[in-house]
């Protein structure tokens, strides 16, 4: 039996990849540090528990393709409380950014167009893009600039006839870079200039360090309206992965009213957690400061323990919950499995995502890994521990 050069083609996720490697680690016995992954340990706030337990629902029906009228409304009020603001038509409701981002690509693109994207990337938005057969183009970034933009003229030169659209996540990930305005304002005007869209992954909007803001793109240009498509979720600013609760957005009514017809081929999004979500969207302000500071702090706990670790570099977080980390060696992935099969203290290791497939090239990228700094103070302190113990044990023997 044959299969599609489509699917053979893809990457495994390097986030989820050795996941067999640590079945067999906990089976063995040891304790496991998931550092791999951005699920947060922050407890999804309650009112999304207490929605769903006060529906009295006898069958469970379709949702609207569109999304639950009330779902939409609490998201068109929390954008305008941070003076975003955005129509009840401008929204559709998807099953995650993941459907969100599958849309946006779907509507805009045909096989063989090209997307820029910031390079390294979320590796899932290249396999999606590499799904519709979409050549990625990447703006490449480095560490010594702590991952920002490149000048105006380098992304320009990688425009051409084939080019659909800029595709950014603020703050980012896997780098946790927040974009400067000035940076916002430069892809605006690319987008204008080469009538160009612009996909702005803002899920992790709410959480920026350091007084720093990550301004949403909505709100750098109106000039701008038709271009923008912006994708967001509940997952990460609310803790609440597992929902799968996101949102296409966009003022250009014709783009949506072709993306409401993906939305009827997949029919609905699931009901209860659409109840759940809906809750989720009204709470307040503080939620959001409270959040910020916290991940700021996990955040001052990581660069501190890194200080730590001989022979590394890394960039330094403005956002997000992610840090990426160059270590002294030939091959993070080798290092990562090895720290899951064959490395213990104490009984314990740690479970880190090598970036090598964060990069469009398989050179970039290798002697790096991503830690999620999804844990509470005390476990990121003693996880930073073991993978210092690790790393060091693993240079004596290779």
């Amino acid at each position: 039996m044959k299969f599609s050069n489509r699917v053979i083609n893809l990457n495994e996720s390097p986030i989820r990849k050795l996941a067999p490697s640590s079945n067999k680690a906990i089976s063995d016995g040891k304790k496991i540090y998931f550092l791999n992954i951005g699920q947060p340990d922050i407890q999804t706030p309650k009112s999304f528990f207490e929605a769903v337990k006060r529906q009295k629902i006898e069958t469970l029906k379709y949702e609207p393709s569109q999304g639950n009228r009330k779902l939409i409304e609490s998201i068109v009020s929390r954008f305008k409380e941070d003076d975003i603001i955005f129509d009840y038509k401008d929204i559709i409701v998807t099953n995650g950014a993941s459907e969100a981002l599958l849309f946006a690509i779907s509507a805009i693109t045909d096989p063989q167009d090209e997307i820029l994207i910031p390079e390294p990337f979320y590796v899932n938005t290249v396999s999606f893009l590499k799904q519709f057969s979409i050549n990625v183009v990447p703006i490449l970034t480095v560490e010594e600039n702590n991952y920002h933009l490149p000048e105006i003229e380098t992304i320009e030169k990688l425009i051409n006839t084939r080019t659909k659209a800029i595709l950014i996540t603020n703050p980012n990930n896997p780098t946790g870079t927040v974009y400067s305005e000035e940076e916002l304002k430069m892809i605006v005007k690319l987008a204008l200039k080469y009538d160009l869209y612009i996909i702005s992954d803002e899920v992790y909007r709410p959480m920026s360090f350091d007084n720093k803001k990550a301004t949403s793109l909505a709100t750098i240009s109106r000039k701008a309206n038709d271009n923008l498509i912006l994708i967001d979720s509940v997952s990460k600013k609310y803790s609440a992965c597992g929902a799968r609760i996101g949102a296409i957005i966009s003022k250009n009514e014709s783009l949506m009213s072709h993306i409401i017809k993906l939305a009827q081929a997949r029919l609905s999004v699931s009901t209860l957690d659409q109840v759940g979500a809906t809750e989720l969207y009204k709470l307040d302000s503080k939620y959001y400061i409270k959040i910020s500071k916290e991940y700021q702090s996990r955040r001052d706990v990581v660069i501190k323990e890194l200080e730590k670790i001989d022979g590394i570099t890394y960039s330094y977080p403005e956002g997000a919950f992610y840090i990426l980390v160059t270590l002294p060696i030939e091959n993070a992935e080798h290092f990562a499995k090895w720290m899951l099969e064959s490395y213990e203290y104490d009984g314990e290791t740690v479970f880190v995502a090598p970036a090598k497939d964060f990069y469009l090239k398989s050179n970039k990228g290798i002697n790096q890994i991503r830690i999620a700094y999804v844990y509470n103070k005390n476990k990121l302190k003693r996880a930073l521990l073991i993978l210092k113990k690790g790393l060091e044990t693993y240079l004596k023997n290779f």
